[in-house]
């Protein structure tokens, strides 16, 4: 596959998890907005935190090194097919174990909530492990998947289990409040189950199909799903299973950069249940933008840079082609996460407010949520930076550099924990954001002076796509001056008609931004134009 087909699939698959991540958020933004009718604040912060935390850290400590690995340029090449589902199968029993550890941790070391207040804890933390291990029984069809560039499949897969998900939910919160956490345990288990259920229903059809036969897809009957030993060839690869475990190291650490606050909330106590749900809600909020654009373009683009790029060598050694278009996407795409991470920021500071009394009532807009949805703002800018830069390293760097580069996220994990603590304990849920804000800070450094030594050598220079325009700047600062004095005089207590015109003056310089924007970054328009817009009309796999 030549680097501009896999520049197509991978900005499809980027636009294809952009739109699912819009319904995840959304769906999620109004499922918590009805729960907070129905069920204490406390109860929320048990599941949103901490049971979330263990199904999440038990799913990522399991697959996510597999993921990367098999994931990286030349899997379906220079590797054996079914050496990477054995591979693969050992998420399964990798699972097993960690279950097994984080069950204990979370019944017998953690403080359990009231049972009065939050029922049945216990029962609770049994069956979100089990959904996390049910979803890994999936995960050999979703490297398939990703891998060959099945686009739809990912969506249509996890857009059933969420409208599953939040079907029962919504259903049992209702009728049968009572049952407490198992009404979110059983949604959980019916998420996980429908992720399964889809991935097995398609590939069950598809292998052997005319469209695979066509295709020349490298497995043939579903006996190649499951782990086999074939003739004259080891039971894995051991190149393979090597980065495997170096990204499983670096993975450890990444897990606890990403979710810091969660482990800092559970181990350590520094907020009650009921803050914890009230900062999960302003997080979920103040993340949803992030989520849905960032994070599927950082999934995305990293199977770009992998496939088009071979990981572990120069710029000198790899064809001048695929160096030519991956600096070039990489330069538009920091220039296109800038962009928008500098708007949520600018605008985020002046809407905050206003945001969360529409939401969720005084609840959130009274206290610390203003200010925690505010700093959120700025930190989605290290996030929009960071995803970027640190998916094209991942994709390029040598076992050996990745192996260096744990040690550089071991130290960010333990000043991480530290600067948590001490910044909570000084500025309550605000200062997990400022921990946050300074670790995001020292990755993105990292990335991109390894950027920066890569192209040295080279012609390219893509971190020029970190320098808006200067007209592009004089916009924001002009609007963040011009919204931050109309929330002073409009918002938010003198009724719907001044908050109607504190609206309406946000809109007029975001269409001021916007239009600046359109005409002097001439570059990220050609890229959204040609690589991106186009792919939403265009007929897929």
């Amino acid at each position: 596959m030549s680097s501009q087909d896999v520049l197509k699939d991978a900005s499809t698959l980027a636009s294809y998890n952009v739109l699912l991540q819009v319904m995840f958020r959304v769906l999620t933004f109004l499922l918590n907005a009805f729960t907070l009718r129905f069920v204490s604040k406390e109860l929320i912060g048990v599941v949103n935190v901490r049971l979330t935390l263990l199904y999440s850290t038990l799913v990522f400590l399991s697959r996510e090194a597999f993921r990367r690995a098999c994931l990286s340029g030349g899997s379906g090449t220079n590797h054996s097919w079914r050496q990477v589902i054995n591979l693969l199968w050992l998420t399964l029993p990798l699972g097993i174990l960690w279950s097994i550890l984080l069950v204990c941790v979370w019944l017998w070391l953690l403080e359990a909530p009231d049972p009065q207040t939050v029922p049945y804890y216990g029962p609770a933390v049994l069956l979100f492990a089990f959904g996390g291990l049910q979803e890994l029984l999936a995960e050999p069809l979703w490297v398939l998947a990703q891998a060959h560039m099945f686009v739809r499949l990912k969506v249509v897969a996890e857009s059933l289990a969420m409208i599953a998900k939040c079907s029962i939910t919504v259903v049992l919160v209702v009728f049968a409040r009572q049952w407490g956490l198992y009404i979110f345990s059983a949604a959980h288990i019916v998420y996980t189950g429908f992720l399964v259920l889809c991935y097995t229903v398609y590939f069950l059809q598809f292998l052997g199909s005319k469209e695979a036969t066509k295709k020349n897809f490298p497995l043939h009957n579903v006996g190649d799903l499951l782990p086999c030993i074939v003739d004259g060839e080891p039971l894995i690869d051991w190149n393979l299973a090597q980065l495997t475990w170096s990204f499983f190291k670096q993975s450890f650490l990444k897990q606890i950069l990403t979710e810091g606050e969660r482990y800092v909330m559970t181990f350590l106590n520094v907020l009650s249940f009921g803050d914890q749900g009230v900062y999960d809600i302003v997080n979920n909020l103040g993340s949803m933008v992030a989520r849905f654009i960032f994070l599927p373009i950082e999934e995305s683009f990293y199977v770009f840079f992998a496939k088009v790029l071979e990981r572990g060598r120069d710029v000198e050694s790899q064809k001048r082609d695929e160096v030519a278009i991956a600096a070039e996407v990489l330069e538009c795409l920091l220039k296109l996460v800038l962009v928008i991470g500098l708007i949520i920021t600018v605008f985020g500071y002046a809407f905050s407010h206003l945001a969360l009394d529409m939401y969720g009532g005084s609840l959130l807009s009274s206290g610390a949520g203003p200010a925690l949805l505010r700093s959120y703002s700025c930190y989605v800018l290290l996030l929009a930076v960071n995803g970027v830069t640190e998916c094209f390293v991942f994709a390029v760097m040598s076992q050996k550099e990745v192996d260096k580069y744990n040690l550089v996220m071991l130290g960010l994990s333990v000043s991480f924990l530290f600067l948590s603590y001490v910044l909570t304990w000084w500025a309550g849920g605000v200062g997990f954001i400022m921990a946050n804000c300074l670790n995001m800070g020292l990755r993105i450094l990292h990335s991109l002076l390894y950027i920066h030594r890569y192209f040295r050598s080279s012609q390219w220079r893509p971190l020029r796509g970190l320098l808006p325009s200067a007209l592009t700047l004089l916009a924001l600062v002009v609007s963040a001056v011009v919204t931050a004095l109309s929330e002073r005089v409009f918002c938010c207590d003198s009724g719907w008609f001044f908050r109607f015109v504190h609206i309406s003056v946000g809109a007029v310089c975001l269409l001021i931004v916007l239009v600046t924007v359109f005409f002097t970054e001439t570059r990220l328009i050609q890229f959204i134009r040609t690589r991106l817009l186009p792919l939403y009309t265009k007929k897929h796999r």
